[in-house]
């Protein structure tokens, strides 16, 4: 039996229902002109924009293209909430009337929504305070750029923001992402670890070529690389216990010249997940085991890692408080029992400088769609409620923090 909504959630709820039809032209808008990382400006500008009329204070151009806006009493907490903003470089192929109009990019991951969702709570929390209804203390607002890829830096949005101070005097920073496999309205929230840590890396062997009529004049590398790829992914399950999680995968393989030449070089690269940085560890030296063999059949090997991003690790307490008012709103069978996720998310950055907690909402049409796909797709009625959320989220971190 679903519990019944509190008064506060009920008004929040209808609220964001009345400005559905607003907040789903700004998800439209934004969907029909992606821009890809550290691109962001339109967005941006439209953001500002938006939230500015709702009564927020607003800083633009931090981390390039990010947008910060406040508002509140003051006198207690500062918390946040944040929104990724960025597009990927996929060609969409849905065939919506509002699909995208620019080649080759599209917003194939829900951060249209995600940058409507805190529009509509920044509205909803304005009302509230011209009211005189906030809690005592601040809401700071995030418009992070750059979630899905890092500049030459090696830095993607989340952790340039962190680095330029937008949490300095926060007590606690939520977020949430949009889930187009999950049921409409459903939240995926877990204490601990939610989404994985990431790693990149890439392998470079070098062998010598020859013709491939007379291999025995040659070092083949493609065939080394080979072996090492199996000898990495053999490696990983035999130093990792079955109790622990970390997962290895190449995705790429590119080397050789001709069809009838020995290939003189390959270059791998893959990516890894982990939890715990001992994991982490591990996973890094079976990699290099694997491929240490190399010399002894003439070869070489290049392994070079690159820093990704940290594991998501809501604060259990955090969690707890949220997800106990978030039952006004979905009730208590409105939460999914599901395992963390191997995927990646710069959030945890945030997390990293202040108390956090992430979560997944549901947004799946009837025919679930996939992430980072050309033909990704969400319900819109998570646009709506994500807002009243994301709102009564920030609502309780105030009155905890406080």
């Amino acid at each position: 039996m679903t519990q019944p909504a509190a008064p506060l959630s009920d008004l929040l709820l209808e609220r964001a229902r009345r400005i559905a039809p607003e907040l789903l032209a700004i998800r439209r808008d934004l969907h029909r002109h992606p821009e890809l990382a550290y691109e962001e400006h339109r967005t941006a500008s439209l953001a500002a924009r938006e939230v500015g009329e709702a009564g927020f204070e607003v800083r633009t151009g931090v981390a390039h293209t990010g947008v910060v806006a406040e508002a509140g009493p003051g006198g207690g907490p500062t918390v946040a909430l944040r929104a990724d903003m960025d597009a990927l470089p996929i060609q969409e192929a849905t065939g919506l009337p509002f699909a995208s109009e620019v080649p080759g990019v599209m917003h194939a991951c829900g951060h249209d929504a995600h940058t409507a969702i805190l529009i509509g709570a920044a509205r909803l929390l304005g009302e509230l305070a011209r009211e005189g209804e906030l809690p005592p203390g601040r809401v700071r607002l995030l418009f992070q750029p750059s979630e899905e890829s890092m500049d030459e830096e090696g830095r993607s949005g989340g952790r340039r923001m962190a680095e330029e101070g937008v949490l300095d005097g926060v007590a606690a920073v939520a977020g949430l992402h949009v889930g187009a496999h999950l049921p409409l309205g459903r939240i995926h929230l877990l204490p601990g670890p939610l989404f994985a840590g990431s790693d990149e890396v890439t392998v470079t062997v070098r062998g010598h070529s020859a013709h491939a009529a007379r291999p025995e004049d040659g070092v083949d590398a493609l065939v080394l690389a080979a072996q090492g790829v199996l000898a990495a992914q053999q490696a990983v399950s035999r130093r990792l216990s079955p109790a622990e999680s970390g997962v290895l995968t190449f995705g790429m393989i590119e080397g050789g010249r001709a069809p009838n030449v020995i290939a003189d070089r390959v270059t791998l690269r893959g990516t890894l997940r982990w939890f715990e940085e001992g994991v982490r560890g591990r996973l890094h030296e079976a990699i290099r085991a694997s491929f240490s063999h190399l010399p002894a059949w003439g070869g070489e090997a290049e392994i070079r890692f690159r820093e990704g991003y940290p594991p998501v690790v809501n604060d259990p307490g955090l969690a707890e408080r949220v997800r106990s008012a978030l039952e006004e709103l979905v009730g208590h069978d409105g939460f999914l029992d599901r395992e963390p996720s191997m995927e990646a998310e710069d959030f945890s950055y945030l997390a990293r400088q202040s108390r956090g907690v992430f979560f997944w909402l549901g947004a799946g049409l009837p025919e679930p769609r996939r992430h980072h796909h050309p033909n990704f797709d969400i319900d819109e009625g998570v646009i709506p409620l994500g807002a009243a959320i994301l709102a009564r989220t920030a609502l309780t971190l105030l009155r905890e923090s406080g």
